[in-house]
């Protein structure tokens, strides 16, 4: 497994509850692009559609060989995710409780095809942002004094 892209940001920003994996629908040049390493996902997000569908909604993937692209080529598209029935039926059950969102955390490839991880996430207030930085910074110098003895 080679991971293509992360959303670092993901795990700043939110707390994630769980894991899942799914297969992304692309077209030949976006799998040539994303293999080159150039897909963004940053600042995007997962949803589902009313008739059960999942999509990548956000993410931008350039065009491999711009020149060589069709002219009618969205980076930004919306891309859809292959996951199975109870997977999908599991995922608008907690979508819909409130607080929860759905984000993609990488982007990698496995046997040679392109997988997505996406969690279920839970948004993580300033406060505890603060309270959680000021812990590492204390667990740091306390791995530094200890080191010197």
């Amino acid at each position: 497994m080679r991971t293509i892209t992360e959303n670092r940001k993901a795990f700043h920003d939110f707390q994630v509850l769980e894991k899942f994996e799914g297969g992304l629908v692309l077209k030949g040049h976006e799998v040539k692009s994303i293999k080159s390493g150039r897909a963004s996902i940053r600042g995007s997000f997962v949803r589902i559609s009313p008739e059960g569908e999942v999509y990548l909604v956000g993410s931008t993937i350039p065009p491999y060989q711009p020149k060589n692209t069709p002219p009618e080529y969205n980076p930004e598209r919306e891309r859809k995710i292959l996951l199975k029935k109870s997977e999908i039926k599991y995922l608008i059950g907690k979508s819909k409780e409130k607080g929860l969102t759905i984000i993609p955390l990488r982007i990698y490839t496995r046997k040679g095809r392109i997988k997505i991880e996406f969690g279920l996430a839970k948004g993580i207030r300033s406060v505890n942002k603060k309270e959680k930085i000021k812990k590492r910074e204390i667990d740091r110098e306390i791995r530094r004094t200890l080191k010197r003895y």
